[in-house]
């Protein structure tokens, strides 16, 4: 089973690189994870026809952090998978996320705009890095793909 993963999309209506990233990257998936600062509901209707499981992020917009939660547990093929946005500075962040998930195999995390994907005390770290990518860290813009097969795994995809 593949999952798409994107975070920190930090955008005001749907763009034709989000289109285009449904189309391509993400166009055998059947279940996405966005891990926050959505910004703007319209985005989410991108991934209408999959599954869309999302939480707010510190830039979302009052109602979407209204209708969504700021973490939540997502249970796929026997795996645990933590789903947070994250906050406060980028040092210790993992830390912080992971304090907030017990028995989670993996933990999908954004904010930072660094892409990550490694095992820590035991649990994947995944954060996609941001969709909107980031001028200011010179970091390009990605998403990646979660593999649950003989396990779970990452990979970030660069969609510069």
């Amino acid at each position: 089973m593949k999952i798409g993963v994107i975070s920190d999309t930090h955008l005001c209506q749907p763009s034709a690189k989000i289109n285009q990233i449904n189309q391509t990257i993400f166009k055998d998936i059947t279940l996405v994870l966005h891990a926050g600062d959505i910004t703007h509901e319209s985005v989410l209707e991108t991934f209408a026809g999959r599954q869309l499981i999302a939480v707010a992020g510190n830039m979302d917009r009052r109602n979407i952090k209204a209708q969504l939660p700021q973490q939540r547990i997502i249970r796929q093929n026997g795996y645990r998978i933590g789903l947070i946005h994250g906050w406060g500075s980028p040092r210790h962040i993992e830390e912080r996320v992971l304090e907030r998930f017990d028995n989670v195999h993996a933990i999908v995390y954004g904010h930072t705009h660094k892409p990550t994907n490694h095992i820590k005390r035991g649990v994947l770290m995944f954060n996609p890095g941001a969709f909107a990518g980031s001028f200011l860290f010179r970091r390009h813009p990605s998403v990646g793909i979660l593999t649950i097969d003989n396990g779970i795994s990452g990979k970030i995809i660069s969609i510069s």
